[in-house]
């Protein structure tokens, strides 16, 4: 897994790209997480549109930064998801943990109402 961080009107994204699985990659986004939190930016998008493959580890990434978030006094909404992932959240029952939008735009755009 890789991202890229981006800013939009107070709102990070970050944009996963390929294969979210967890292991060293999981380590350093969670710092990243903790960094931007420290900078006190805690609305935060995460943009699937890029990734590949999820497994439960994956979804673990995105539930710990979720809560990390959630305890600063933040959120983290996601945009973009395949068919396939969205198909794994809605298994999960995840789809009722996370706000998701269809793309980045919606996403950044519901911080600031």
């Amino acid at each position: 897994m890789k991202y890229s961080v981006s800013e939009r009107y107070n709102t990070v994204i970050l944009t996963l790209k390929g294969n979210v699985m967890g292991g060293p990659a999981a380590t350093a986004f969670h710092d990243e997480i903790k960094s931007l939190i420290e900078k006190d930016k805690t609305n935060v998008v995460g943009d699937l549109s890029k990734v590949k493959f999820m497994n439960s580890s994956g979804l673990g990434v995105l539930i710990t930064s979720l809560t990390t978030l959630r305890k600063a006094g933040g959120d983290l909404k996601i945009c973009g998801a395949s068919d396939r992932i969205e198909s794994l959240l809605m298994v999960t029952k995840l789809i009722t943990v996370f706000d998701h939008y269809k793309n980045v735009d919606e996403a950044v755009a519901a911080y600031q109402d």
